[in-house]
C-alpha cells in the first residue's frame, strides 16, 4: 500500500506548558519510533501548507475562528478552558493541522496514495462549533469530512472515533446529517470527560441512527473492543456502505495511559488498526485517513501509532491472520 505521511516540525511550535499532558514530545514519540522500525522510509510524504479559512468556516463559526486568532496572537495563555492551553504560535499550527488532513484527502482522493496518516497537533475531535475544548482548537476529522463532500463530492464519510474521551464536537457536526456516520468508542461518559456520548445519542431527524456510541466501562481491554467492534461497529458500517473512512486515531485507552481507566493492549491496538484497514478495503477502496487524537504515555503512543502506520502500509490480511492477532487458536 502507498501510504501518505503528514508531519511538519511546525506542530512542535504548539506551546501547552510544561505539564500539560499534549505536549510536543508526543509527535517526537511517534516520529522516533516510526524511523526506528524503518518505516518512516516506506512512507509518501505529502506537501502541505495551511488550510483556506473557508474550509475552516464549514465546522467553525466565523466569530470563534477570530476569536481563536486574537487570543493566540495576544499571547493569551488559554482560551476558553484551561485545558486548551495556547501560545502566539498556536493558530498558525492549527490551520497548519487542518492543512495536513485536507492535502491527505486530496492524496487520497487524486490516487497519489491509498491512504494516510496524519501526525498532527493540536487535536481536534472535541472542538464545538464555537468553542474551544479538551486541548483541542479545529475539529480537524470534522473539517475534512466536510471537505471531502464538498470538494470532492464523496456522497458518504465514516468517521470512527477511538479516542478514549467522546468526540463532542465531531458527533454535535453531524447529528443532523445522515451522510456522515460517526462511531466512537470511549470511556463510559459517566467516569470520564467531556461527559457526552452516552448511547441513546443516536443522531437526530433525518439523521437518526447516524450516530453510534459504544460507552466502555472502565477496565475494559482488548476482548471487550474486538467484540463491540466486530459485533456492533461492523454492521453499522456495512450497512452505510461509506465511500471515505477517517478515524480519529487516539490511543489514551491505552493499560498504560494516565487520563483514563481502559484496558487496551499494544495488541488490542494492533488488532483494531488491522480491522479498519480490511474494512477500508472491502467498503471503499482502501479510503482511508487516520488522524492523531490522544494518548499520553509517549513510549506506548509511539509503539502503537507505529503499529496503524505499519498496517496501513501492509494492507489487509484475511480472515486467519486476525484471528491470530486477536489471540484467537
Amino acid at each position: 500500500m502507498r501510504t501518505g505521511w503528514c508531519y511538519d516540525a511546525r506542530f512542535l511550535l504548539h506551546k501547552t506548558g510544561e505539564h500539560h499532558p499534549e505536549r510536543p514530545e508526543r509527535l517526537r514519540a511517534i516520529t522516533a519510533r516510526l524511523g526506528d522500525e524503518g518505516l518512516l522510509a516506506r512512507l509518501t510524504p505529502l506537501i502541505f501548507g495551511p488550510a483556506d479559512r473557508r474550509w475552516i468556516e464549514t465546522t467553525h463559526a466565523p466569530a470563534y475562528i477570530d476569536r481563536v486568532r486574537a487570543a493566540c496572537l495576544g499571547g493569551q495563555p488559554y482560551i476558553d478552558s484551561a485545558d486548551s492551553a495556547i501560545c502566539k504560535e498556536s493558530f498558525d499550527v492549527a490551520l497548519l493541522a487542518v492543512g495536513a488532513v485536507l492535502a491527505s484527502a486530496d492524496a487520497v482522493m487524486s490516487g497519489q496514495v491509498d491512504n494516510a496518516f496524519c501526525a498532527v497537533r493540536p487535536p481536534g475531535h472535541h472542538a464545538e462549533r464555537d468553542l474551544s475544548m479538551g486541548f483541542c482548537l479545529f475539529n480537524n476529522v470534522a473539517i475534512a469530512a466536510r471537505y471531502l463532500q464538498q470538494r470532492w463530492s464523496v456522497p458518504r464519510v465514516l468517521i470512527l472515533d477511538w479516542d478514549v474521551h467522546h468526540g463532542n464536537g465531531t458527533q454535535h457536526a453531524f447529528e443532523e446529517d445522515p451522510s456522515v456516520l460517526f462511531c466512537s468508542f470511549h470511556e463510559h461518559p459517566a467516569f470520564l470527560y467531556p461527559g457526552t456520548g452516552f448511547e441513546e445519542e443516536i443522531g437526530r431527524g433525518a439523521a437518526s441512527g447516524r450516530t453510534l456510541n459504544i460507552a466502555m466501562r472502565p477496565g475494559a481491554g482488548d476482548a471487550e473492543y474486538q467484540q463491540v467492534f466486530t459485533l456492533k461497529f461492523v454492521p453499522a458500517a456495512r450497512a452505510f456502505h461509506p465511500d471515505f473512512i477517517l478515524v480519529s486515531a487516539g490511543f489514551d485507552a491505552h493499560e498504560a495511559d494516565p487520563l483514563a481507566h481502559l484496558r487496551v493492549t499494544d495488541a488490542g491496538f494492533a488488532w483494531l488498526s488491522q480491522a479498519i484497514v480490511n474494512l477500508a478495503h472491502e467498503l471503499c477502496r482502501d479510503r482511508l485517513i487516520a488522524v492523531l487524537e490522544g494518548g499520553y504515555d509517549l513510549d506506548a503512543l509511539g509503539r502503537c501509532a507505529a503499529k496503524l502506520v505499519a498496517t496501513m502500509l501492509d494492507g489487509p490480511v484475511d480472515r486467519a491472520s486476525m484471528a491470530h492477532k486477536a489471540g484467537v487458536h
